[in-house]
């Protein structure tokens, strides 16, 4: 529902300002235009995709015909009027009055207010009569501990009456319907499992006035910040994110200083680091010189703690956790207790009863150095040289002879010029920001054992395999531009600009360069388009990381920019459409090459085995070449659907606007 050519079949209160949706199948694939619903004997309510393909369907026979009721019910009966289904029994993540939910019924959530996928959440009224809340482990219905139970179990003081129906009647009263008919009172018009975990009874009056809306009138639990931590799941909120409760008893969630939202339109997702932490970057720098640390009060990860130690005192605390490469967050609380965490952080909340507790968050320091201008000044010696030419060709002038030794001199000189200019470093690197070593022409030579062994090659240089002496021995790749002409000093210019100020996980960490002389060499946070993405640009670390390379051609782009214009870069066989067609370039044209990328991996014997998650795989990579920029996939969205996180849903054709043959 986040694309407007997606539609929803659903049911929704009609005759208010809010077109409230009070139900809604659940589909695997998207509900896209020429797609249509019918009403067929043998199958009862069908939904269809544009090639006739079923989506959705009620798997009911002898339908006679449907029709909706006054309650928000839609029924489909026989022959004999009798009812063979009806949406009150198959309900989405509402209840309306006189709706009846029996034991195994489900509520489930919805993804975010406007994405109708399953969520994170559901309400059930299990086997043994309990009406519980849990999170859920998507993709799978497997449900966490509930942090919510009604207690409407068989036991010692009630033995034979557990719950069997949670009834919402016509006047607004929910309660719990025991097998002796006794009623449990939940609590005093719309009931619904929120996006968030919260069970909540809403109200609106019974007129379309426009100032009408839905009022609270009670949920449940009090505090989803607090009630909902259990020991596996990650709680209301997404890993590394932490919980605050509103004044209206809804949760935010908030990722710490130094992470982001995997997926920026889900508000209660996961949160990564923006910056790369890990004991093999650890060993290229001190733990002071790498990190700090950013401070909240009253704030915990329950369950994450690897490390309890006690007595210690706050700065024992910190300094513990900067030493320690696992340590991603230290909880320091009771004035002598300390709790060192490790990634992922799970049920995040910010909770009053800490008593002033720290959480000390480890993150990357901003601190850079700006290298110096290291162009030479133009000589004095030379600027008289060039005055003393031109006299000489003004007293001259006037003799052919003489006019062509001068050509052919001001040639020499010229050449003599361009030589020496060859051997200078010309770059500018005040823009770099990062702690950059700046490597002799002799230590790379050594550091490569004579440029021995090739790793791969582009355009304008090649890069061999070679190790370096730093804390310890570190595996390093080195890229030698060969030919110094323009484009090439403009080349490693921008590979030294682009890759000193980004740090993530998947790109190459520049250690340092070479300008000496003619030489210029590189060893391997600004948001940047690539240009170049192909698989000789892909490399693996120890650990079968992959790691982006060769950022040559990569334009990088300044804060908020999302588009930039450029003459056409990349390879043959991976640059998206719209470098040709004089359409504003967007990170999508990396999205395309790795798409391209993607559909060359063959002769996978895993793959082969496993046929659903090659046809993910296929799916996403036709996402990802879609012409149309605006249908593909962001990368971080790209790798969810691989990881198979999100869903994956069946792609359109990828070239709707090219002739067929």
């Amino acid at each position: 529902m986040n694309q407007k050519d997606l539609f929803l079949l659903s049911i929704w209160f009609d005759k208010i300002p809010d077109k409230t949706i009070v139900w809604y199948p659940t589909v695997d694939k998207p509900t896209v235009k020429g797609s249509k619903v019918e009403l067929i004997a043998d199958r009862g309510l069908v939904l269809t995709g544009p090639q006739g393909e079923e989506l959705w369907t009620t798997n009911t026979t002898g339908t006679l015909y449907g029709y909706m009721n006054d309650t928000g019910n839609f029924e489909l009966q026989d022959s004999n009027y009798k009812n063979i289904w009806e949406s009150f029994k198959d309900p989405s993540d509402t209840l309306l009055p006189t709706q009846i939910m029996e034991r195994g019924g489900v509520l489930s959530s919805r993804r975010s207010e406007t994405n109708f996928s399953k969520g994170g959440f559901q309400l059930r009224l299990v086997d043994n009569g309990n009406l519980v809340l849990n999170a859920i482990n998507l993709p799978t219905d497997n449900p966490n501990e509930a942090y919510y139970a009604s207690q409407t179990t068989a036991g010692d003081s009630n033995p034979s009456s557990p719950g069997k129906q949670l009834v919402f009647n016509e006047s607004g009263y929910l309660f719990i319907l025991r097998e002796n008919n006794q009623r449990f009172a939940l609590k005093q018009e719309k009931v619904d499992s929120t996006v968030d975990g919260v069970f909540i009874q809403n109200s609106h009056p019974k007129t379309s006035n426009a100032n009408g809306s839905w009022t609270p009138l009670w949920s449940v639990p009090d505090n989803i910040c607090i009630a909902s931590s259990v020991l596996t799941g990650s709680g209301t909120c997404g890993y590394n994110s932490y919980c605050t409760l509103k004044p209206d008893r809804r949760p935010m969630c908030t990722c710490p200083k130094g992470y982001s939202l995997l997926d920026p339109n889900d508000q209660y997702g996961s949160c990564e680091p923006d910056f790369i932490q890990g004991c093999e970057v650890d060993k290229l720098s001190p733990g002071e010189d790498l990190y700090t640390f950013n401070e909240l009060i009253n704030t915990d990860w329950p369950f994450s703690d690897y490390a309890f130690m006690k007595p210690f005192t706050e700065d024992q605390c910190i300094k513990s956790c900067m030493e320690d490469c696992m340590c991603a967050v230290a909880i320091f609380r009771l004035g002598d207790s300390c709790w060192k965490k490790k990634l992922p952080l799970s049920n995040g909340k910010v909770d009053s009863s800490l008593n002033g507790g720290k959480a000390f968050i480890k993150i990357r320091n901003n601190n850079s150095i700006t290298l110096p201008d290291r162009r030479l000044p133009i000589p004095e010696a030379k600027k008289n040289r060039d005055n003393l030419i031109l006299m000489w060709s003004m007293l001259l002038g006037s003799s052919v002879f003489v006019n062509i030794i001068l050509i052919v001199a001001i040639c020499l000189a010229f050449f003599f010029i361009y030589h020496n200019k060859l051997k200078r470093p010309i770059i500018n690197f005040n823009a770099v920001e990062s702690n950059l070593r700046c490597f002799t022409y002799k230590e790379l030579v050594e550091a490569t054992d004579g440029f021995k062994e090739e790793l791969g090659r582009g355009a304008f240089g090649v890069v061999y395999k070679g190790s370096i002496q730093m804390s310890s021995n570190v595996l390093v790749a080195v890229k030698k531009l060969n030919n110094l002409f323009q484009d090439s000093e403009k080349e490693f210019k921008t590979e030294v600009t682009v890759i000193g100020q980004t740090h993530h996980k998947n790109l190459v960490r520049l250690l340092g360069f070479s300008d000496e002389g003619h030489q210029r060499l590189l060893e391997c946070s600004s948001q940047i388009i690539h240009c170049d993405i192909k698989p000789q640009n892909i490399l693996l670390d120890d650990y079968y990381n992959a790691r982006i390379s060769d950022f040559g051609l990569a334009k990088r782009l300044i804060m908020d920019q999302s588009k930039t214009h450029t003459n056409i870069r990349g390879t043959k066989g991976y640059v998206a459409p719209e470098w040709f067609r004089n359409m504003p370039i967007t990170a999508k044209v990396d999205v395309y090459s790795y798409g391209r990328l993607e559909s060359l991996v063959k002769y996978d014997v895993e793959a082969l085995d496993d046929w659903k998650k090659l046809e993910r795989f296929v799916m996403v990579a036709i996402w990802c070449i879609q012409e149309d920029p605006s249908l593909r996939p962001t990368m971080r969205r790209a790798t969810q659907m691989l990881e198979g996180v999100v869903e994956v849903l069946v792609p359109p054709c990828p070239y709707p606007y090219s002739k067929s043959g």
